[in-house]
Order: structure tokens, then sequence, then C-alpha cells
């Protein structure tokens, strides 16, 4: 999967200030855990880590059916934290924004757009093993 200017994901990393984002389940235990292994692929890619932003999903408002649900199909997360993370991109003048969650092509454009640099996935920088 290409960034937004049709560069490789990897290729966007090297000297570039990163913010990662994820949504996870509130029972999540391992969310840090899991930060620093996407942190430590992108500094192994030459980037730097300034900031992470969670958004917690939890049982409240809707219960346990939606718990896999994003809050928003465009963008994963609830309205302000979009807003949070697009403030905080802008003041720190990140370059690339990864999200720890997989992304489709369009949800890439609206985020891309919103924080006003190329968003990738966590997909495109680690190889999972399932």
């Amino acid at each position: 999967m290409r960034g937004r200017g049709g560069e490789e994901p990897k290729s966007l990393m090297p000297g570039a200030d990163v913010v990662l984002v994820g949504l996870f389940s509130a029972k999540d235990k391992e969310v840090d855990e899991k930060l620093d292994l996407l942190a430590a692929a992108v500094e192994a890619l030459g980037g730097r880590v300034v900031g992470r932003h969670i958004q917690r999903r939890g049982v409240s408002h809707g219960g346990a059916g939606k718990m896999d649900l994003p809050f928003s199909r465009r963008t994963l997360l609830s309205t302000g934290k979009v807003r949070e993370v697009a403030d905080a991109c802008r003041s720190a003048g990140v370059a690339v924004v990864v999200y720890f969650n997989p992304l489709t092509r369009h949800q890439r454009t609206v985020l891309g757009d919103m924080f006003e640099c190329p968003v990738v996935s966590s997909d495109d920088l680690l190889e999972r093993r399932v």
C-alpha cells in the first residue's frame, strides 16, 4: 500500500517525526507493549515517535456487542479524539501518523486530509505473525 503522495510507507520514516494512534478494547492489557513494538519499528526505519494517542472502546454506551466496532468507519476514532490528534500533529509539525489498526485506502485519505500528513497502518511496517 502506498502513502498519499504515492511513496512507499517505509520510505516516509527516515527523519520523520511520527505520531502513533490506536483504537483498543478497554479490556486489552497489552496496549503499551503493542505500541512499544510499533515505536521500535518506526525507529528502526529512521523515524522518531513524538506522541501516542489511544482511543479505548469500553463496554459502556452500547455494551459488549459494539466492542469490536470503530467509533467511526471513516476514522476509527471519536470526533473529539480525531480533533485532538489533528491539533497535536499541527502543533508538533508531525510528518507521518501511524495507526496501529489496519486502514482502508479511503480511511488513509480522509485521515491524511484531517491530520495534514500521510497516514499509514502498522500493517505497512510490521510483519505480523499469526
